[in-house]
C-alpha cells in the first residue's frame, strides 16, 4: 500500500476502518526495535510484567508485528573494582548466552543479524531478527581488547555508558559521582571510538553526558545512533537530549531513538511531590530533589526497595505523551533522524506501550498525525538500516 493510498483510506474513515488501515500500514513496515534488554533470574522484579513475562519474549513480538530488535550485553552501575568488574562481566556473559539460546530455541522463527543485510534476509524468511546490542563498558573494565572479543561474539551496536562513569566515558546521569571524571571519554574511550569505526559497529550515544558526546561526534567517521533517548525540551532531564545536541546528532548523520520512559516522558506535579518527599525521608534521603530517584546510589542494599516503592507514586506516560516526543525529534531534525528504542525489560513501558505486543499503537497514532507510510517504515526501521550501513561502510579491520 502505498503513502497516499493509506491515507486517503484513513481520511474519513470510520474507526473500524482506520483501526484495520492502521494495522495494513504497520504490517508493511519493517518494525525494528532499536533497544531492549535481556532478563535474567537476578533481575529485578519491577522490570518484569506482572506475570513475571518479559515485554520482549517472542510472544509479544509476533503480536506486535515486531520485525526485528536490538538486545542489549547492558549492565547497570556499581563498582568498578576487580570484584565488581567481575560480576558485572559475568551479567553481560549470561545475557549475551541467553541472546544466542534465543535465537538457538527457535531456529524456524529468529535468527541473529550480523549486519543490515543479515536483517532484511530474516526478515524476508519470516523470522524476527536479532542485533546483538552493549552497552556500559564497566564490564570490560578498561581493556580495549574486549571490544574485539565481543564483535566476535556478535555484537553490532555499542553504547560506552549506563547510569555512572565508567573508564571509557563520563555519563549523563553521575550516580552520586563527580558531575565529570574525564570531562568527556577518557584515552580509553577515545581509542574506543576508532576501533569502533574499524570494526563497522554503530556506536549508540545514549546516556553519554554531553561533553563525552559531542567529542564523540568529533571523533567518529561513522554516523551514530542515540538508541534509547528522548528530549530535554520537553522533559528537563540530564538524560534526555538537548535542542543542540539533537541538531548535533542530524549533522553527523545520526538517528536519535525515541524510549517509551515514563521518568523521560513525565514530570513529577505538585500533588505527587510530597508524597515522594516523604518516601525520601523514609529512606534517609533529603526530601528535595530534582529527580526522584536522587542520591539512592548510597542506600546500599535499601536500593532495590527504595525503587520498588518509589514506583507506584510516578506518573504514566501515554502513547500520545511518546509520541509528541517522537513528532518534536522529527519536526526538529527530520523524520529521517528519527526511530523506535524501547529499552523494554529495564524499566520502560507507558499507558498503551507497554511492550512489543503494542507497537501497532504507535504506528496508529503516528498516522493519525499525518505520517505517511514511507515515513513510518523509516522511522520503524529504515533510518536505523541506514545508520547501521553506514557504521558498516567504515569498516577497516
Amino acid at each position: 500500500m502505498t503513502a497516499v493510498s493509506a491515507l486517503a483510506l484513513l481520511s474519513g474513515a470510520p474507526v473500524w476502518a482506520q483501526a484495520q488501515n492502521a494495522e495494513a500500514v504497520h504490517r508493511a513496515a519493517l518494525v525494528l526495535d532499536g533497544h531492549a534488554d535481556v532478563l535474567l533470574p537476578s533481575t529485578p522484579e519491577r522490570y518484569y510484567l506482572p506475570n513475571h513475562g518479559s515485554r520482549v519474549d517472542l510472544d509479544h513480538l509476533t503480536r506486535g508485528g515486531v520485525d526485528a530488535v536490538v538486545l542489549s550485553v547492558a549492565v547497570g552501575p556499581g563498582p568498578r573494582d576487580a570484584a565488581g568488574q567481575r560480576a558485572a562481566r559475568a551479567e553481560a556473559d549470561e545475557k549475551l548466552a541467553k541472546i544466542k539460546a534465543f535465537a538457538a530455541d527457535n531456529p524456524q522463527r529468529v535468527g541473529i543479524a550480523l549486519s543490515a543485510d543479515d536483517v532484511t534476509r530474516l526478515v524476508g524468511q519470516g523470522k524476527v531478527a536479532v542485533i546483538i546490542g552493549f552497552q556500559n563498558a564497566r564490564s570490560i573494565g578498561d581493556d580495549l581488547s574486549q571490544i574485539d572479543t565481543f564483535y566476535r561474539e556478535g555484537v553490532r551496536v555499542f553504547a560506552f555508558n549506563h547510569a555512572g562513569h565508567n573508564a571509557f566515558s563520563d555519563s549523563s546521569r553521575p550516580v552520586d559521582q563527580p558531575v565529570a571524571e574525564h570531562h568527556g571519554l577518557s584515552p580509553v574511550g577515545r581509542a574506543a571510538v576508532a576501533k569502533l569505526n574499524d570494526l563497522g559497529v554503530l556506536i549508540d550515544v545514549s546516556q553519554l553526558s554531553s561533553e563525552a558526546l559531542a567529542q564523540t561526534l568529533a571523533l567518529t567517521r561513522a554516523p551514530v545512533a542515540a538508541t534509547h533517548s528522548n528530549v530535554r525540551a520537553l522533559i528537563d532531564s540530564t538524560r534526555n537530549l538537548s535542542d543542540a545536541e539533537l541538531d548535533a546528532i542530524k549533522a553527523n548523520g545520526g538517528i536519535v531513538q525515541l524510549t517509551p520512559f515514563n521518568s523521560y516522558l513525565t514530570q513529577v506535579d505538585g500533588r505527587t511531590r510530597p508524597a515522594i518527599s516523604a518516601l525520601r525521608v523514609q529512606y534517609g534521603l533529603s526530601p528535595e530533589f530534582s529527580a526522584p530517584n536522587d542520591g539512592y546510589g548510597g542506600l546500599g542494599d535499601r536500593q532495590q526497595a527504595f525503587l520498588d516503592a518509589l514506583n507506584p507514586l510516578l506518573p504514566r506516560a501515554t502513547v500520545s505523551d511518546y509520541v509528541d516526543q517522537l513528532d518534536y525529534v522529527a519536526k526538529r531534525i527530520g523524520w529521517d533522524h528519527v526511530g523506535v528504542g524501547t529499552d523494554f525489560n529495564h524499566g520502560a513501558g507507558i499507558i498503551g506501550f507497554d511492550s512489543e505486543a503494542e507497537a501497532p499503537n504507535v504506528t496508529r497514532e503516528l498516522l493519525r498525525r499525518g505520517y505517511t507510510q514511507e515515513q513510518i517504515n523509516a522511522i520503524w526501521s529504515g533510518n536505523f538500516l541506514r545508520v547501521l550501513r553506514a557504521a558498516e561502510a567504515a569498516r577497516r579491520a
